[in-house]
């Protein structure tokens, strides 16, 4: 196939490029009508129809790299297909992962693993990143945006885990039971009851309703709290919540703070000295959302002087790469401070969740190129393909510039458009259109003309 000079090549040309001969597309076909390639769709009055599953060509050459223990119900979910998976307990040090990106089409990562324009630089086949974790900021997006690479992730999927953590954080620092339990371990018995309180009837100050603050809201009011919530947007409270107009406002009515909102230019040191003096002699702070969000050094300061009466902290600034005896901040040592290696969403269930959700957007992107739920890629999808011979669908990643459309038109004049979509986010656009009773030379044609256009980032044809 040939290829446009400013375009890169297709990542997922060995697969998905149509057969080069009318032979090997007779020999796909044969091969389809002997395996489970159909299923019925129920119709809106009863009746069913049948419908393609589509599956690129010979999914045994699709390479998977999972790192850092990835659920087993993903690694399980992407062999079931077929497809080729390798995986690693551990993230990868940049020069092993630039050797081993080189040659698979998608890679699974937690939030260790970072995925730089050096790294994707040198992934010439890689065209799906999936992050089974709520945060993309270790993903270079713009860049893999650019090179026609749709990542997904999991923003939801541990939000119990996460809102369930922050009740328990609550609940502990209310009775300083992180300074006893450490006490006792050392042999000291420190029976006191001075600033320890049930924590019904306290107010509840919620930074960002999000999915996560909106179920914390939920379960802190089943235990008898006053809740109160700042967000930029305005939203429906649950319950009997209330949403305050500014953060200073939330700040100076909570008893306890808690923090849910993502790692954004706005959010960046958004709690600092300042807001930390904002809050109430002897509240509490807990951050279980970015490390960004919190100045260490302000809050250290305001627990030492003894102006909060105690923090729990989830996430860091800088976290060690690895589990070890790696880790610094001036918040060791504070008084009633519980630290937390980044565990909000390190529960079973939650791990479970993220790997079939993540998983199940990776398997349709590469076998139905619907990218539904992409963080940095158009968002677009088709109804299933009926089941007829000599139909395909196109999938077209290309430059979002004006006169696209027109061209692929004018490709496609002689041919049966069944259905067609297109959506564009920033510089790049995505189109996905079903075509029927083509001919295999008139597929390769197809690919081979919209694989030319100047405007190409990927073209990928599915059968």
């Amino acid at each position: 196939m040939s290829f446009s000079p400013s375009s890169p090549p297709t990542p997922f040309a060995n697969f998905h490029q149509p057969p080069s001969t009318p032979s090997n597309a007779v020999r796909l076909a044969a091969a389809a009508a002997v395996t489970p390639s159909t299923r019925e769709r129920q119709g809106s009055f009863g009746g069913s129809t049948r419908v393609k599953v589509l599956k690129p060509f010979n999914t045994a050459n699709i390479k998977i790299l999972l790192l850092e223990n990835v659920n087993e119900t993903a690694v399980s979910a992407m062999r079931a297909q077929g497809y080729q998976v390798e995986t690693h307990a551990k993230a990868l040090s940049e020069d092993v992962l630039i050797e081993k990106i080189k040659d698979v089409h998608c890679i699974g990562i937690r939030s260790k693993t970072k995925l730089t324009k050096k790294v994707l630089d040198a992934a010439e086949k890689l065209g799906v990143i999936g992050c089974f974790c709520i945060g993309t900021n270790q993903v270079d997006l713009e860049v893999a945006a650019q090179k026609g690479i749709a990542v997904f992730n999991s923003p939801f999927s541990n939000s119990r885990s996460v809102a369930e953590l922050v009740i328990a954080e609550i609940v502990l620092l209310s009775r300083q039971l992180g300074d006893r339990n450490n006490e006792m371990h050392q042999g000291i018995w420190s029976k006191v009851s001075a600033n320890c309180y049930e924590i019904r009837g306290k107010t509840l100050g919620i930074v960002g309703y999000g999915h996560i603050g909106s179920q914390l809201s939920v379960l802190a009011e089943s235990m008898g709290m006053r809740v109160i919530f700042y967000d930029v947007v305005a939203l429906m409270p649950l319950g009997t919540s209330k949403q305050v107009t500014t953060l200073d406002e939330l700040l100076e009515a909570s008893d306890f703070v808690t923090l849910h909102v993502p790692e954004t230019e706005e959010t960046k040191n958004m709690i600092g000295e300042h807001e930390l003096n904002c809050m109430k002699q002897g509240s509490f702070l807990i951050n279980a959302s970015r490390g960004t969000i919190v100045q260490i050094p302000a809050l250290a300061k305001a627990l030492r002087s003894g102006h909060l009466g105690g923090a729990a902290v989830d996430v860091f600034p800088k976290e060690p790469a690895a589990n070890g005896k790696f880790f610094e901040s001036e918040l060791i040592g504070c008084p009633n401070t519980l630290l937390t290696p980044h565990i909000g969403g390190s529960t079973e269930e939650a791990q479970s969740m993220i790997g079939v959700e993540v998983s199940q957007a990776l398997i349709k992107f590469i076998n139905n190129g619907t990218s539904i739920g992409a963080v940095n890629f158009p968002e677009v999808d088709l109804r299933a393909i009926r089941d007829e011979e000599n139909s395909i669908r196109l999938c077209y990643t290309h430059m979002n510039v004006p006169g696209v459309l027109l061209r692929i038109t004018n490709i496609l004049a002689e041919h049966n458009v069944d259905k067609q979509f297109s959506d564009s986010k920033g510089k790049i656009a995505y189109l996905m259109a079903d075509i029927s009773d083509v001919t295999p030379e008139q597929i390769q044609d197809i690919y081979r003309l919209v694989s030319e256009t100047p405007t190409n980032i990927v073209t990928r044809v599915l059968y």
